[in-house]
């Protein structure tokens, strides 16, 4: 399976928090791959940062990265406005619709515990999705 982190996701198995095992799963799995877009990454280290983990942000990206989440960095003209058709359409988070954007380009599911942005997403078949809780 091919799976999409977003911010909840990663920032869930950093802390251990409920679903981390889920996660946990996706990245040791010998038929998974897991990729992350940097504004997913961005978002992560915002967090770290916002909660004044300062020492951990950077700490917390390296070690996602080396668990092998490989970071997809895209921003062709092509990808950048599939980003912003969906931001219109569905009226997500724009860091959500780069999650979005890049599992419809892999044909993967996008990892994460947010039910509030994410259940409508799923319904309406979106992209595909998989919940960590």
């Amino acid at each position: 399976m091919l799976y999409v982190l977003d911010a909840c996701s990663m920032i869930a198995y950093l802390r251990d928090e409920k679903g981390s095992e889920v996660v946990e799963d996706a990245l040791f799995a010998p038929d998974s791959k897991c990729y992350a877009h940097s504004v997913n990454l961005c978002e992560v280290l915002y967090d770290f940062y916002r909660v004044g983990a300062r020492s951990e942000a950077e700490q917390a990206i390296e070690d996602i990265l080396l668990l092998g989440v490989i970071e997809k960095n895209q921003l062709d003209k092509g990808f950048w406005q599939a980003v912003g058709k969906l931001k219109a359409e569905i009226k997500a988070f724009l860091a959500d619709c780069f999650a979005i954007a890049t599992a419809n380009e892999l044909n993967g599911s996008v990892l994460t515990s947010d039910h509030h942005e994410f259940d409508t997403i799923a319904k309406n078949g979106v992209c595909r999705v998989t919940f960590i809780r």
